[in-house]
């Protein structure tokens, strides 16, 4: 396990509370107005990132190479938060959460070629 594996899993444990502790507060609110909807929408994708982070870094302490699984349990996840809110939620976090897919692929394969090439 990289040696930020621990604090990484445990930071994203606790945002993921800490977001959906929030959202389910502010229920309410977020499904009184379109805008509103569209910011639930939203803090349900950073739960999908704050998910995807904990069961990757899970897997990878326990040996296991992550997975697409790991992409759709940490999508289930958040399209049943944004289900506790308002229905226009569950869509809006799926295409936000694609959105945020996208750009941590990207920024990986970035991080995987400068590590490949300081090594050289």
């Amino acid at each position: 396990m990289a040696a930020g594996g621990g604090r990484s899993m445990l930071g994203s444990m606790l945002l993921f509370t800490v977001v959906l502790s929030l959202q389910e507060v502010y229920r309410g609110k977020l499904a009184s107005s379109e805008l509103f909807t569209i910011l639930g929408g939203f803090t349900s994708s950073l739960l999908f990132l704050f998910s995807l982070t904990f069961i990757g870094n899970l897997q990878e302490s326990s040996g296991t190479k992550s997975s697409w699984g790991a992409v759709v349990i940490a999508e289930i996840i958040a399209l049943v938060a944004a289900s506790t809110v308002h229905r226009v939620c569950i869509t809006t976090c799926f295409l936000f959460s694609a959105g945020l897919l996208y750009e941590m692929n990207k920024i990986s394969g970035y991080m995987l070629s400068e590590s490949k090439s300081k090594k050289h």
